[in-house]
């Protein structure tokens, strides 16, 4: 059985092809620069050189078509006919509270799906055309969308309240969602059985450092609390993302200024972060380096990166009661011992005592690793995530009506004798 995962952004469509029966990737992918010209196809086969094409694609059904059309080809495909895709799994940004899990996706879910794109106005619009276009060009296997909110319904209503006009919440859905869901799951739940305990039994929290960045206080398997809000906005520093700020903060640069409310969404979203600070970088490992060849702004945003992790581990520790475990997860969070090292600085009152040498040695290709020393009450872990093989078994089990609450679902990434 393959299971085809797309992920449409504004201007691109990312692509993964997983063969359910021998539990790998054959194909995954890239076309670029959908809708406004120059698009090309990166196409990648485990054991063979990526494939590139120049082809426009003005609109995501275009796109789509060049994915399957690449999949099938003679020379660069991995399958003879698209009628040996099984599903197809759709990444959704925003689903607000109308899903709390992955759903087959029919003329309601659609629907339901439009009718939160204003809460991600960046984000549904192309998932949904993209959905759209899948359709159109496989109209005849299920479509299943998986959502990044999902996990995080479990909130309670004390976490995911705003102290605003609550009539914002009632009219406009104004209140808490967060992101970052698959990844969130996937690693909490391999971090438990690092840990030897049932998930049940277990306070996580979970760091997914990328360009985009979030924090999830999970107890019990479940979403207590995390640091995205309404939009991917809130929380962390990111790369581009001002994340947690003074909210006047806006309305007085656009007085002293004369921005738009779109252009200060523009500044905050695409020109904050560590490109703010450091003026040039948004790769954490150009603004190390250049920190370490003394230039002042780049160690300033490391320092205040770890400043602000530090802050919500703590902040979420005594949310929870406790803490088990940490987890470092995502492009960042798996390959930059410095922004680790920093982080956990001085937690040792927390229980927390790092391995340092053990954790500067520490990246992705070392697989799941614990970084903390041997007696260290709170267990901290590298774990390289992986949202598309939540998506795949989402995928599978809704076609075998065995899907059920992800703190119930038996993943298979949960068994004892798993191997990532």
């Amino acid at each position: 059985m393959d299971i085809l995962a797309l992920n449409c952004g504004s201007s691109s469509v990312k692509y993964q092809l997983f063969n359910w029966d021998k539990k790998e990737v054959i194909a995954k992918g890239v076309v670029e620069r959908v809708t406004i010209g120059d698009s090309f196809i990166a196409h990648e086969v485990p054991g063979r050189d990526t494939y590139k094409e120049q082809s426009e694609c003005p609109d995501h059904r275009v796109a789509i078509d060049l994915i399957i059309r690449t999949l099938t080809h003679p020379a660069h495909g991995v399958v003879k006919k698209m009628s040996e895709i099984s599903a197809v799994g759709h990444r959704v940004v925003h689903g607000g509270e109308k899903f709390t899990c992955s759903v087959r996706i029919n003329d309601e879910v659609l629907d339901a799906i439009r009718s939160v794109q204003h809460l991600a106005p960046l984000h549904n619009p192309p998932n949904i055309s993209g959905i759209e276009a899948a359709q159109a060009v496989l109209p005849t296997v299920p479509h299943i969308a998986i959502f990044d909110t999902a996990f995080h319904q479990t909130m309670p209503s004390h976490a995911y309240t705003y102290p605003l006009p609550y009539e914002w919440y009632e009219e406009y859905g104004v209140r808490r969602y967060g992101f970052h869901g698959t990844s969130h799951l996937y690693v909490s739940k391999r971090a438990a059985i690092k840990l030897g305990k049932p998930l049940e039994e277990c306070n996580i929290i979970t760091l997914h450092i990328g360009n985009g960045v979030s924090h999830t206080a999970i107890k019990g398997g479940r979403s207590m609390d995390t640091s995205m809000g309404l939009t991917p906005l809130e929380g962390a520093m990111m790369g581009t993302r001002c994340g947690d700020i003074d909210p006047a903060i806006p309305p007085f640069i656009m007085d002293q200024e004369g921005c738009t409310p779109r252009e200060i969404d523009s500044i905050l979203n695409k020109k904050s972060g560590l490109l703010g600070i450091t003026g040039r970088f948004t790769d954490r490992r150009d603004v190390i380096t250049e920190a370490d060849n003394g230039d002042t702004r780049c160690q300033l945003a490391l320092d205040v990166e770890a400043y602000r992790l530090k802050k919500y581990i703590g902040s979420y520790a005594a949310a929870l009661g406790g803490v088990d475990a940490i987890v470092f997860t995502a492009g960042v969070g798996e390959n930059a011992g410095v922004i680790r090292q920093k982080a956990l600085e001085g937690l040792e009152f927390m229980g927390i005592t790092l391995d340092v040498e053990k954790n500067l040695k520490t990246f992705s290709k070392s697989g799941e690793t614990e970084i903390t020393l041997p007696d260290s009450p709170v267990k901290v872990f590298v774990i390289p995530t992986n949202e598309e093989l939540v998506f795949v078994e989402d995928v599978v089990a809704i076609l075998d009506d065995t899907y059920t609450d992800h703190t119930k679902f038996p993943y298979t990434f949960t068994a004892q004798d798993y191997t990532p």
